[in-house]
């Protein structure tokens, strides 16, 4: 194996700007981009994002892609550094990055049209759906405590084993092997407890309840009314156009990060997609109708527990709640050699994507949820 590439390699490469295509905008989901002038009214917030962005290129970070939307329209998108270290292939805006768990928030979406059309109901017994899932002492497992985390399935193992599985699973039911005969942490309902192996879980009921193949779920009600084309799942073994190198870092060196399959979880954070895709998904999701108002906000507010309590949590059904206002919902996501950041401000209806190839690399700058502010008018 190669020696780590050095950190001051690193830093000199990673501060190559790409501005290819880097301003970009749209008038509806399906219209081509067209560039944005450099007199846009947005120039001083793009470059006041420029800098939380070199915040991250400075602290090492291979590549990042940043998007930003307002009323509508994709008014920036622009690429930093490397997507592929070793070959220079460059960032742009088309280069496809892990966006771990935004994923579950797409598949909330796929829940909601479920919802709507009487597939589902949220407080019935998910076995109902999936009567081979075992019964659990503690109590019983709704689609609603599933989604809002309340449902005591564990995370990850302490050891972080299961977030890094190398077997390849051809279907979301034979993948709930990794945790189905494990004791719940709590009893349902009784309290918040992040897993991604719940969204798993969750994506198993989507399919058997709906009788489609879960990513051709995904495809068909979600991506492709939405007008997702860059976002897809993370096969390993598909040649993907674009897609970044992840990466990681060991003794404070960068590393090409370990390989996973990512077959065993996506609704959990299996996904891959361009930070402008991630401006059509807001945009979409708000505006396009694919929901009606009352399902988005049952998907953005805290739950209603088995008890009729409303939980004390900023998590809804799939969305954070990212600020003390209550104005930005999306989510975070952190996967093995990737870090997004989605959020959306539907009152100003603003929508900020970034997106980078390293582990963690996000950490560097906490500020980066001002980006978004940047853009208020």
């Amino acid at each position: 194996m190669d020696e780590p590439i050095d950190n001051l390699l690193v830093a000199l490469t990673a501060a190559v700007i790409l501005n290819a295509s880097s301003a970009v905008a749209q008038s509806s989901i399906s219209d081509r981009y067209a560039v944005v002038e450099a007199s846009s009214n947005y120039a001083p917030a793009i470059t006041e994002a420029r800098a939380e962005v070199a915040v991250l290129m400075d602290a090492g970070a291979p590549g990042v892609s940043i998007a930003v939307g307002v009323n509508g329209e994709l008014v920036w998108a622009e690429g930093f550094g490397y997507a592929d270290i070793e070959n220079a292939v460059p960032v742009t805006p088309q280069t496809k990055f892990r966006i771990g768990s935004v994923s579950k928030t797409m598949t909330s979406i796929a829940m909601g049209v479920l919802y709507e059309e009487g597939v589902i109901d949220l407080d019935r017994p998910i076995q109902d759906y999936l009567p081979d899932y075992p019964m659990k002492e503690k109590g019983i497992i709704t689609l609603r405590l599933l989604a809002s985390h309340r449902a005591g399935i564990r995370h990850y193992l302490p050891d972080g084993s299961d977030n890094l599985i190398q077997d390849h699973y051809d279907d979301v039911v034979d993948a709930l092997e990794v945790f189905k005969d494990d004791p719940l942490l709590a009893v349902p309902g009784e309290a918040y407890s992040y897993s991604s192996h719940g969204y798993n879980l969750l994506s198993a009921v989507l399919q058997e309840a709906s009788g489609v193949d879960f990513l051709t779920l995904m495809r068909e009600r979600v991506f492709s009314p939405l007008g997702l084309l860059e976002t897809l799942a993370d096969h390993t073994d598909y040649i993907v156009t674009a897609r970044a190198s992840p990466y990681a870092r060991r003794d404070n060196k960068l590393i090409n990060a370990v390989y996973v399959d990512n077959s065993y979880k996506w609704a959990g954070g299996g996904f891959l997609s361009t930070p402008s895709d991630l401006i059509k998904f807001g945009f979409g999701v708000f505006n396009s109708g694919i929901l009606e108002k009352e399902t988005i906000e049952l998907l953005l507010s805290s739950p209603i527990l088995p008890d009729g309590q409303i939980a004390d949590q900023n998590y809804g059904l799939g969305w954070m709640t990212l600020d003390e206002n209550g104005v930005w919902f999306g989510h975070t996501g952190g996967s093995v050699g990737g870090n997004t950041l989605f959020m959306m401000n539907p009152e100003a209806d603003i929508v900020v994507a970034l997106v980078c190839n390293l582990s963690g690399c996000l950490g560097a700058n906490s500020d980066l949820r001002n980006i978004g502010l940047y853009f208020m008018e």
